[in-house]
C-alpha cells in the first residue's frame, strides 16, 4: 500500500483542533475516512477544466436589489404632531434628575 496522507501527527493536530477525544476504534476509523475523501479529491484534480468557466452563482441575477432612494421624507412632523409638547422639531420632557 502507498504512503498515507493522514499519519498520526496530523490525526492528533486534528483531534485538537476539533476538540475530540477519539478511541483507538474511532481514530483509525477517522482515518481511513480521511484518506477515502482525500484519494476523491486527487481524483477530481484529473479532469480537465481548462474550457470551463468560473462560477460567481448559479442564478443569472445580476443584481436585484433596488436603489437606496427614501420616498416617503423622514417622517419627523407627523412624529411630532402627536407630541403633547414639542419646540424647534424636538420633543419637550419634563426634567429628571
Amino acid at each position: 500500500m502507498s504512503e498515507r496522507k493522514i499519519d498520526e501527527a496530523t490525526m492528533d493536530n486534528v483531534e485538537i483542533l476539533a476538540k475530540l477525544a477519539l478511541t483507538p476504534q474511532e481514530r483509525q476509523k477517522a482515518m481511513d475516512e480521511m484518506e477515502k475523501i482525500l484519494t476523491y479529491v486527487e481524483k477530481l484534480n484529473e479532469l480537465d477544466t481548462d474550457q470551463a468557466e468560473p462560477l460567481v452563482h448559479i442564478l443569472p441575477d445580476v443584481n436585484v436589489f433596488r436603489e437606496d432612494e427614501v420616498t416617503n421624507g423622514d417622517g419627523r412632523k407627523d412624529s411630532l404632531a402627536n407630541a403633547p409638547k414639542a419646540k424647534e422639531d424636538q420633543y419637550i420632557v419634563p426634567k429628571t434628575v
